[in-house]
């Protein structure tokens, strides 16, 4: 699908133009989606607009990008930041060491010409999204994990689309603007350019209801019962105080893992409290969190746990 976009600056009146070509994303069969997540991604794809998702770790942002491009037929192109990024390599970087190598022993076998800069650039996720012939998803991952400068660099590429190959002074425009979905997990603060430029929107962690129906969505024929234990004991550990709290990712696999070994909501009844987190490092990924766990609830339960609810 190809949305039809202007590379150009837009006046206001301009961006306030809607495009009628953009189909809307209403969810997929393995990402549940809350209406207010829902609009604002609507309202992004609809007005060319950066998409800046915070929250917590395993609130489903970075699996949104995916399942925008998997539902709307686009390309995904993704960069995954690290703080050792520099901001260029987003969009491009120069095989040095290949220059060189054919500089020295020829490059029949390549057809490019040493003497040029640009036979010699990669670019990186930003710059093969904007020059892909249709319009794709493009996913800047943990953006908070990146320097200041980094933000700093792409303000440019967030409001006009467009970034300077400044070894050759070459401008490149999107073809075609891409959806751009950033995702942070707020561990550092954003600068207020930066933010200005995007549409921002806070996921909370789901609710036990919410978490239930994207357990269903993943395993559609699990007991209701054994969800209802599964999903008592996963928020019952979330409020230990773990290091690492267990999140979506570790609560549906969990429930494959019982599954696949057949375990019943009456087999975790019947358990004590350690006994009855079967599988527990799938829950529990800190060595810490393990130790801590088994050396507080060994043969013990905790007195605000499921147990005291009646299970």
């Amino acid at each position: 699908m190809t949305i039809k976009e202007v590379t150009r600056i837009m006046s206001p009146a301009e961006e306030m133009t809607r495009d009628e070509e953009v189909t809307g994303f209403a969810g997929t069969d393995r990402y549940f989606l809350a209406p207010e997540l829902g609009s604002i991604v609507n309202i992004a794809l609809v007005m060319g607009k950066p998409l800046l998702l915070m929250g917590e770790a395993g609130t489903g942002k970075t699996q949104l990008a995916f399942e925008v491009a998997r539902a709307l037929s686009m390309n995904i192109y993704v960069a995954r930041c690290k703080s050792t990024m520099k901001g260029e390599e987003l969009c491009y970087d120069h095989d040095t060491v290949a220059r060189l190598y054919e500089s020295r022993f020829g490059s029949a076998e390549t057809g490019r010409d040493p003497a040029k800069f640009d036979d010699y650039i990669v670019y990186g996720p930003i710059g093969k999204a904007f020059l892909a012939e249709e319009k794709g998803v493009l996913l800047l991952d943990e953006i908070d994990k990146t320097e200041s400068d980094v933000q700093d660099n792409l303000l440019d590429i967030l409001e006009d689309y467009e970034f300077t190959i400044r070894e050759i002074d070459r401008r490149i425009s999107a073809k075609n603007k891409p959806f751009i979905v950033i995702t942070s997990n707020a561990k550092k603060e954003l600068s207020d350019p930066f933010l200005r430029r995007c549409y921002c929107h806070y996921i909370e962690f789901p609710t036990p209801d919410q978490m239930r129906q994207i357990i269903l969505l993943h395993y559609p024929k699990t007991s209701e019962k054994l969800v209802s234990v599964a999903l008592d004991i996963f928020y019952d550990l979330r409020e230990q105080g773990f290091e690492k709290s267990p999140a979506t990712s570790e609560i549906l696999n969990w429930i494959g893992a019982l599954e696949h070994e057949g375990i019943s909501p009456s087999d975790l009844r019947k358990k004590s409290y350690r006994e009855r987190v079967p599988f527990l490092g799938v829950l529990l990924k800190r060595a810490g969190d393990i130790q801590a766990y088994t050396d507080n609830y060994n043969g013990q339960h905790n007195p605000n746990s499921f147990r005291e609810r009646g299970y």
